[in-house]
């Protein structure tokens, strides 16, 4: 029997910087679960496109507040008015291609907007818990072997450098001031939530709609490179489980398996009856100024303290983000 004096256990608030993207869209729908109060922010509340929270069912759910993480007093207003026991920090410039072509708004969104966080959080003195989105691109090539938490950094692109900024500054507040601080080094997850300016839902897209078509060709840069891809709803779990241990941390967050793009690229035009090659075109001029040849991430921390195992891997991811583009063309 409970006891009548007892108060109900308050329910926990969570700030998703960034809740437009793929994953703050997951991550709202995991916490929403978890019984958590969810609040999105973006630059500006009322010019964001709240798509990928329609898709998944939680537009009008989720308030979506104006917040600029550039802007530290934006910041210090928007944690005095919702008091949030946890903040995911997805915000910020997250192409890698185009982080190129605009190196400082990249550098200024993540690293900046970082480094706003953390010190409003420390200036209001709230026991607010903090997640980072690191990446394994910081890592840059492994050479074949999967990084962990003590493999060196060496980004190739300034998103990689930018994230990689972050990643020692999130370590220098959580050491120096005690902040409960952790960074998940994410390798590459994808679902049917990613833009089509993201390579994996630009060749998913193109081998449906030259399917449906009955002709086309798709244009690609480097096919050789080797990425470790993973499912992004499973991802958003381990963020998660990492604010709830006792003490902030870093984590590697990956599948442990790199494949090539060309191996992507032909399991999506299998799965549509097609032969990549009869309409695969490669552009010279799509490869980026540095590239990562290869890169893979060894998730065991995660495992051992975390409990956090990938169970799908590419070929999976491919077959699920198909089947979801498939049934939008039919609809």
């Amino acid at each position: 029997m409970p006891n009548p004096g007892s108060q109900p256990a308050r329910r926990k608030t969570a700030l998703i910087c960034g809740i437009s993207g793929q994953d703050g869209a997951y991550l709202a729908q995991f916490l929403i679960g978890k019984g958590y109060a969810v609040i999105g922010t973006s630059r500006d509340a009322e010019l964001a496109s709240l798509r990928n929270l329609a898709r998944l069912g939680l537009e009008g759910r989720v308030p979506v507040v104006s917040m600029t993480l550039t802007d530290f007093r934006s910041v210090v207003q928007t944690l005095s008015r919702y008091e949030p026991d946890e903040i995911y920090n997805l915000a910020g410039q997250s192409s890698v291609g185009l982080s190129f072509q605009q190196p400082v708004e990249t550098l200024e969104s993540i690293t900046l907007g970082t480094i706003n966080l953390l010190e409003a959080v420390g200036f209001l003195k709230r026991p607010t818990r903090i997640y980072f989105a690191g990446s394994g691109e910081c890592y840059g090539d492994t050479g074949g072997i999967p990084a962990d938490e003590n493999t060196a950094f060496k980004p190739r692109s300034p998103y990689a450098t930018a994230k990689a900024a972050s990643f020692w500054a999130v370590a220098n507040y959580r050491e120096a001031y005690g902040l409960h601080v952790s960074t998940g080094v994410l390798f590459n997850h994808e679902s049917p939530l990613r833009p089509r300016r993201f390579v994996t839902r630009k060749i998913v897209s193109a081998a449906v709609a030259i399917a449906r078509d009955g002709r086309g060709q798709l244009e690609l840069g480097d096919i050789s490179i080797q990425r470790d891809w993973g499912w992004a709803p499973e991802y958003v779990t381990a963020m998660w489980l990492m604010l709830q241990q006792p003490e902030g941390d870093d984590y590697v967050i990956a599948t442990g398996r790199a494949s090539r793009l060309e191996d992507f690229c032909a399991r999506a035009f299998s799965l549509v009856g097609l032969a990549w090659r009869d309409h695969v075109v490669i552009n010279e001029q799509l490869y980026r100024p540095a590239e990562i040849r290869g890169n893979c991430g060894n998730s065991q921390k995660a495992a051992d303290k975390l409990g956090w195992r990938a169970t799908l891997f590419m070929e999976d991811v491919v077959e699920r983000m198909i089947a979801e583009e498939t049934s939008e063309y039919r609809t």
